[in-house]
């Protein structure tokens, strides 16, 4: 009797949905995008924090609904001691609990910064990922409008350094207090029910740039499906308060005094409404006194942020730049960050506000536009290869490449069990500008040959046969070892 034959069981290679991989040029674009900005914070006096990707649930302190399962948003599970933990949404959460536990000895205000992934357990879509990296500063202990309108000259002084010029970015600029006095206007009553629905209409309006006013009029009533048929429970608000706060998020113009103007009458009575506006005017007259009204910032009130911790000023960095998108549409890159104050987060720990103002920016988005409009480089020369033509010969090789290092040229060794041929193809995918060709009869004549990959593919074409190549050798040089 045959026995019968086990099948060995082969995993199928397949990435989860809504995180990437990123490899080479795009990698090094995010790098660069990340140097650039820990620059910025760096130079403005904040200092690193690196905190760990595990919270307690309850100490992240979203607006779950349902709390025997805190999973809404987030990706979390039970420890062995029957705690709920759950991957960070965000880097402001961890700093606020950082804050609470450490607070007797921090200097504050403390302005620090952080880089490090974040996880959002959501419907990915098109530029929406589960996994991305942040990069945020954040001052905690600094009360006023002055560390806010610091926060927004930040976050324009990162765009400068990420290489955009004036007019391709604007810092827009809201408080939610402005919105707080027209929900209240029109009847949302300052309960956990009107928390909810406050939510809500935050997330709606955050949809404003990428579903337009008449989608985002559904999501302020009565819900709105998208175009895979799923549904989105609305605010609930009626046609009056729909228009009301539509009304409000086109009061924006270009000017900042205009638009504080515009906002005046829709505030009403109400003393938060008044509160926001002298905000909003005080930060209007910093930017103004440090030339950032040059174009760099604007007042806009269709800004709300989409998370339900901002206590105040709220914005956003927006790219204006015009692409076309994969199908050859034109296309724009919208947000590429944003921040505001939150001065009830740590107040969650510790019963007493603490005023906290922020920025923050996902890189791979940021990083991906950038790179496609050949900023921030990305696309780095590959390395200079030193084949390994003879395998008694290694030392030599690892010698020449520690040499090629020490005089500032980036340099690997072939590590592969190839021929010629096969090295040369893999200098090739390597992008390296330059091989060293050091074989029998190089070493036994004391030379070193290097042949200049990118000039010998510019003169390929106007080489007329293999030949004349060969004899020719295009590109191609040698002389004693200690001339190189």
């Amino acid at each position: 009797m045959t026995q019968k034959k086990t099948k060995t069981f082969r995993p199928k290679a397949r990435r989860p949905k809504g995180f990437e991989d990123r490899f080479g040029a795009l990698a090094n674009a995010e790098n660069a995008l990340i140097a650039a900005a820990a620059g910025v914070y760096h130079a403005h006096g904040f200092e690193a924090l690196s905190t760990s990707a595990l919270e307690y649930a309850d100490c992240l302190g979203k607006f779950l609904p349902d709390d025997d399962r805190p999973n809404e948003g987030v990706f979390a599970f039970t420890d062995d001691d029957e705690q709920w933990m759950a991957l960070r949404y965000d880097l402001t959460a961890p700093l606020a609990r950082f804050v609470a536990e450490n607070y007797d000895p921090l200097p504050k205000p403390l302005r620090r910064f952080a880089v490090g992934p974040v996880w959002r357990n959501e419907k990915p879509g098109p530029g929406r990922f589960r996994e991305f990296i942040q990069v945020d500063a954040d001052t905690v202990g600094a009360p006023g409008a002055a560390a806010d309108a610091e926060m927004i000259m930040l976050a324009a002084d990162v765009m400068d350094a990420a290489g955009l010029a004036r007019g391709e970015y604007v810092i827009r600029i809201n408080n939610r207090k402005l919105l707080d006095a027209v929900l209240g206007g029109i009847g949302v009553p300052e309960t956990d029910e009107g928390a909810v629905q406050l939510l809500r209409v935050l997330r709606a309006i955050d949809k404003l740039d990428r579903l337009g006013p008449d989608a985002v009029a559904y999501l302020l009533g009565k819900g709105r499906k998208d175009e895979s048929g799923d549904f989105t429970q609305g605010a609930g608000l009626d046609a009056r308060g729909i228009e009301a706060v539509l009304a409000f998020t086109r009061a924006g113009t270009d000017s900042l005094d205009k638009t504080l103007s515009a906002l005046d009458p829709l505030m009403g009575v109400s003393s938060i409404g008044k509160d926001g506006m002298d905000e909003l005017r005080a930060i209007a007259d910093l930017l103004q006194a440090a030339g950032y009204d040059d174009g760099r910032a604007m007042i806009d009130p269709s800004i709300v942020r989409g998370l339900g911790y901002y206590t105040g000023p709220v914005f956003e960095a927006d790219l204006r730049i015009e692409t076309v998108n994969d199908k050859g549409e034109p296309a724009r890159f919208g947000s590429a960050g944003g921040g505001g104050r939150y001065d009830d987060l740590i107040a969650r720990f510790r019963g007493q506000p603490v005023p906290a103002t922020g920025f923050s920016f996902g890189v791979s988005r940021f990083a991906a536009a950038l790179h496609a409009l050949g900023r921030l480089g990305g696309k780095a020369d590959g390395p200079v290869v030193v084949l390994a033509l003879e395998a008694d010969q290694m030392a030599s090789y690892f010698a020449m490449a520690s040499e090629l290092r020490a005089a500032g040229i980036r340099a690997e060794v072939y590590m592969g069990g190839s021929g010629m041929k096969a090295q040369m193809k893999y200098a090739d995918k390597r992008g390296a500008p330059a091989v060293v060709i050091v074989g029998e009869d190089e070493r036994t004549k004391g030379e070193v040959t290097v042949k200049n990959l990118v000039l010998g593919q510019q003169m390929s074409g106007q080489i007329k046969d293999n030949k004349e190549w060969r004899e020719g050798r295009p590109a191609q040089t040698s002389g004693p070892r200690a001339s190189w």
